[in-house]
């Protein structure tokens, strides 16, 4: 097992969310949801947060559940007209949405949802959010990658020894890649962070 290496309070930290892999895991391993605010505060601990940006994808077809529901999925509703606003606040679903993400501490990079003909469907973030974070890299001690995708494995590589970075990746370990917790300097189990989860009443 590996030491986890030691951390100054000075570090310069930039913290990367794939949202909607986090959804997912949450959903599929707890039935619950991701407490965001929870997660970032103890990501960056008392180190220096630099930037913290989370990566959703814009989805028409889904049904406005409130700005807590939207931001939990990671996928924003799209808002149906005038009758599409917040009763308590006059926002649509989808600012709602985003206001609840920036409300936790995220800048958001935003796309939308790509569908082809026969019906095909693209939503991913991989090569947007593995570019920030090598842009980002030279202005920053530790990379954090909050995600358990695989495919993520070689950024982890290039950063680690061709930028010679910190890099710790938090996710849930249960649905996580054994090889980029394996690659990363430091592997965090939101499993085990306070609060971070905040589960479905059955």
């Amino acid at each position: 097992m590996k030491t986890a290496p030691k951390y100054a309070a000075n570090q310069r930290v930039g913290i990367f969310v794939d949202v909607q892999n986090l959804y997912h895991s949450a959903k599929n391993l707890y039935r619950g949801r991701v407490n965001y605010a929870a997660l970032l505060s103890h990501l960056a601990g008392e180190r220096q947060l630099v930037r913290a940006l989370a990566y959703v994808v814009k989805s028409e077809g889904v049904e406005p559940q409130g700005a807590a529901r939207g931001a939990e999925r990671g996928v924003a509703p799209r808002p149906r007209g005038a009758a599409a606003d917040d009763a308590a606040g006059g926002l649509s679903s989808e600012a709602a949405f985003f206001e609840a993400l920036e409300k936790a501490g995220l800048e958001l990079r935003m796309k939308d949802l790509q569908i082809y003909a026969g019906g095909m469907k693209k939503a991913d973030w991989d090569v947007g959010m593995a570019v920030d974070a090598i842009r980002m890299s030279s202005f920053l001690d530790v990379v954090v990658l909050v995600t358990g995708d695989g495919d993520f494995l070689p950024l982890v590589d290039y950063l680690k020894w061709g930028a010679g970075r910190l890099v710790e990746v938090a996710a849930f370990r249960r649905s996580a890649s054994s090889k980029i917790q394996e690659a990363a300097d430091r592997f965090i189990n939101i499993e085990e962070i306070p609060r971070a989860i905040m589960r479905s009443r059955a």
